[in-house]
This record gives C-alpha cells, structure tokens and sequence, in this order.
C-alpha cells in the first residue's frame, strides 16, 4: 500500500514542501531510502523502526521504499523521522491516512518515539500558510515559533502516539494559541548600562551617533581605556525592533537551530566571535549553507574585538555584507542569500604593543611595526566604518573620582527621536530604514550642502586622502548628528563633527 505525507525542506531562510512517499510491499523486509538523502536522513532508518516498536505499533516486516520529492533536492537532517513513521504506519494500515494531505509533518523521533524539536520550523510554517496547509504538526519544543505564523493551525504533540491518535481523532486536540498581535518593543531590561562607563566623552558621543544612525563603529585605544566596556553597551541604547524585524530575526535564529523553544526574538542580537573564527564560520556556509555570524547579528551588533587579531582574509569577507545588507553563497546545486543588516562594532589596540600615542606608557614600536600592524586591515575596509575613535586611558583620578556618565535610558530615548524622523524620511523606501542605508539618490535629496559646508568637506577630502566612499559615509554621519539635534539642514557644525571621526584614514 501506498501513502504519501508532507513535510519540508530548508534552503537559505525559506523553505520548500517535500512530499514523503511510503510503499509497503510483499518482499525481502528491508527499508530504501531515495532522493537525495543525506547521512542523517538515512540514519532515520533505525531511529524510525525502534520508534514504532517502542511506542506499542507492529514494524511491518516487508520490503519498504521511502522516496523524498522533487528527487533532485539535497535533504538533510532528522525532520523527516516523523513523516516516515507515519508513511509507515499508513500505508501498513495502523493509522489513519486522511488528514496526511492537508497537514505539514516535521520532527525528529526518540527510540521510544517521543518527538524532539528540529531547525527551521518557522520558515517552514510560513511556507505552509502559503501552499495552503491547514495545519502543521511539529513536538512541543517547536510550538511556540511555528504559532507566530498567524492563519495556521500548529498542533505540539508530546510523541508518536499522540500523533496517530490526533490522525485518528484530530478535534480531541487543540492547536497552539497563535502569536498575539504585532507589537514592536522588547521589555527586557539590559544588564549593560552606559552609567557604569566614567569620562570617554568623546566615545559616548560616538556611541549615540552610531545607534542613532546605524553606523559602523571602532574604538582604537591602548588596553583597559574600556574599549569592549563601551561596545558591550551599544545594545542597551539601540532602539527596540520593529515585528517585521524581529520576525526576520527569529527565522535566521530559527534556522540556525538557536530558538531552543522560545517563540519571537524580541532583543537585538550581539554577537561577538573569537578572532581565530574562519571565513565561513563568519559569513555562512557549508555543504548545506547555514546562517554565519554576521547574519545571526542582523538588525543587531556583530562587535569584532581586537580586530587586527583576525585574519585579513577573513575580513575581507566582510566588504560585500556590509555594503549590500546581505550574502550570497553558491554551492554546486544551489544559491541561498541570507540577511546581513548588521552594525559593525570593532576594537583595536593602536599598535602591536598597544601603547602607541598613551599619556602613561610609552611606545616601544618602531615606525615599521606601526606600519606592519595596520597592514593587517585593508583601506577598503576602513573605508566602510564610518565612525573612527580614538580612546585614551583614563587619568587616575577620573577613575577614583568621576561619577557614572549618563545612564542608557536616557541616551535611548534621543536615540528612539532620531531614529523616528528617519523612519519618517524613508517611509515610502523598503530598502532603506537608517542614514547609514542611504543610496546616492537620498544622499543627495537629503545631504545637501551650502557653499561653507562643500568648502570645508573639499579641504577634508584633500587633506585625508577620503575615497568617494568615505565621503559618502560622512555625509551620512553628518545626517544623523543632524538628526540628533532635530536639524532639518546640515550645517557645518554637523559636517566638521563627522569629519573628525575619520581618524585614521591618515593611516591607511
């Protein structure tokens, strides 16, 4: 007998329907598992007969075809132990066949058939909404991120039991409550307060111009200046996601198998890999392309520290992303693109020994090692942080006797107030939500410059050696500093204070 059971597959951040058919037949008993299947798919084998066995269901001792459709799409992963059993137990006649065609199926199965959560069950519900799919049934554990996909009915069972009795008698069971109506703020409450952090005027203020505009950031200072102690707090000031980003960003989590049962990802992402991370462990990839960590940081902070520790050819991966919002890999059977809208936060030391320009240790690097150390970032990629600055070490009465600087809630709130008139300003662009997104069009519609302003930027140009590139990144610094102040026009107040976070385009 024959059965036939949906299910799905994950290709980049979306998904495709996969069509599991079981045929029971007279023969040898043996299971043949055909299209495509990986290892974990063909390992399923066991883990499937086991199951059946151990959850009170006969294994039908018979010859047994498993063919996963289109047969030209790789797949992957244990998602397909629960469609399997129940092909199994359908087309040997021990459950009931009729709802298999108007519901999804995914989950990974226990020995003793007990449903275990798998990766990507949100794009996978959003794909069934769009085939047209009643209802999805996925364990417990994946319940809560497929009820976000509003207009689908998400049943969570405990195991393989359940299901068939579900099958069986399916208004026994009720769906998962769905998601609740789009909201936008994260409640939760940062840990990390920018009060905790004396003196660094100059680097706070950078701090609020990047979150403000969603600027790329690094802090360049000796060791203990409190370089990481500033990044960390970035967070904490950065406005809270609106329900489309945050559905993006669940996807992606979603995909990389992080939700670990929780529903809608409510806080920013920051993440913050080791320098001895490879080049697809930051961009994405694999034999099966997975999520890296700049995509896992969109609509968030990816905080590089000690950035000239990390290879420069793995850096280099960062050009394309951070230019376009996204990334593209190929393989040899498919292209996926994931997301890649991310804040760049980088630290550095000045030098190799680290001391180079301290008021309290000196320098012991010669003009060549200088040189040498910051061989290791490229132009190209200075060129694309648009906020450059430089921390010094606190003197020693700053740190025994200056107060708390100004608290994160405060600082949010300006930063929310200039986010909101951008939000304004490109309300009828999609690609386009901060000053630090802006193409050439809205540069020049929204950066324009009288006679002092273009006098001053030329003399900049010229004496930095500023690329058109990094010209264009002060302008839309410029922008946001505006912003801040509520300015509806750039001044050259707002243009002289984006220059002198050029730093180090000297350097370079």
């Amino acid at each position: 007998m024959l059965a036939r059971i949906w299910s799905a597959a994950v290709l980049g951040i979306d998904a495709i329907r996969v069509g599991v058919e079981v045929d029971v037949a007279a023969g040898l008993p043996v299971i043949a598992v055909v299209g495509l299947p990986d290892t974990a798919v063909q390992e399923s084998k066991e883990r499937v007969k086991a199951a059946i066995k151990n959850a009170g269901f006969a294994f039908p001792m018979r010859r047994i075809v498993v063919n996963l459709t289109p047969a030209d799409l790789r797949k992957e992963g244990p998602i397909f132990d629960l469609p399997i059993a129940l092909g199994i137990l359908a087309a040997s006649e021990q459950a009931d066949a009729s709802l298999l065609g108007d519901h999804m199926f995914l989950g990974e199965l226990s020995l003793d058939g007990s449903l275990r959560g798998v990766a990507g069950v949100l794009p996978i519900a959003a794909a069934a909404k769009g085939l047209g799919i009643r209802g999805i049934v996925v364990s417990q554990e994946n319940c809560q991120e497929a009820a976000l996909v509003e207009g689908l009915a998400v049943y969570g069972l405990k195991n393989l039991t359940e299901v068939v009795d579900f099958l069986s008698c399916p208004e026994r069971f009720a769906p998962s409550v769905p998601c609740p109506a789009p909201v936008t703020a994260s409640t939760t409450a940062y840990s990390l307060d920018l009060a905790d952090v004396k003196g660094q005027h100059h680097a706070r203020r950078a701090l609020e111009i990047a979150a403000a505009g969603g600027h790329n950031l690094i802090f360049v200072g000796p060791p203990g200046s409190g370089k990481t102690l500033l990044a960390r707090r970035l967070p904490g000031i950065l406005p809270p996601m609106t329900f489309a980003e945050a559905l993006e960003v669940t996807r992606i989590h979603s995909v990389a198998g992080l939700l670990k049962g929780r529903g809608l990802v409510g806080d920013r992402p920051f993440r913050s890999p080791h320098h001895s991370a490879s080049g697809p462990s930051l961009v994405g990839g694999g034999g099966f392309p997975r999520p890296g960590e700049i995509s896992l940081a969109s609509h968030g902070v990816l905080f590089l520290d000690e950035l000239t520790e990390f290879k420069r050819e793995v850096l280099e991966f960062l050009r394309q992303p951070l230019e376009d919002g996204y990334v593209s890999i190929s393989r040899t059977r498919q292209s996926v693109t994931f997301p890649a809208q991310f804040m760049l936060v980088a630290s550095t030391n000045p030098c190799a020994c680290g001391y180079f320009g301290d008021a309290i240790q000196p320098c012991t690097c010669s003009p060549r090692k200088r040189e040498q150390y910051w061989a290791r970032l490229s132009g190209p990629l200075m060129d694309r942080i648009d906020l450059q600055v430089a921390v010094q070490r606190l003197k020693p009465e700053e740190m025994t006797r200056s107060p708390g600087g100004e608290g994160s809630a405060a600082v949010r709130q300006r930063v929310q107030a200039a986010r909101q008139i951008q939000q304004q300003r490109f309300a009828a662009l999609k690609q386009v939500n901060c000053n630090a997104q802006m193409q050439a069009a809205q540069l020049r519609e929204w950066c324009a410059l009288d006679d002092p302003s273009r006098l001053l930027l030329e003399r900049a140009i010229k004496q930095l050696g500023l690329s058109a590139r990094a010209t264009d990144r002060i302008l839309k610094v410029a922008r946001t500093i505006a912003d801040l102040a509520s300015h509806e026009v750039l001044s050259t107040a707002h243009l002289a204070e984006a220059i002198q976070y050029r730093t180090f385009d000297r350097v370079l």
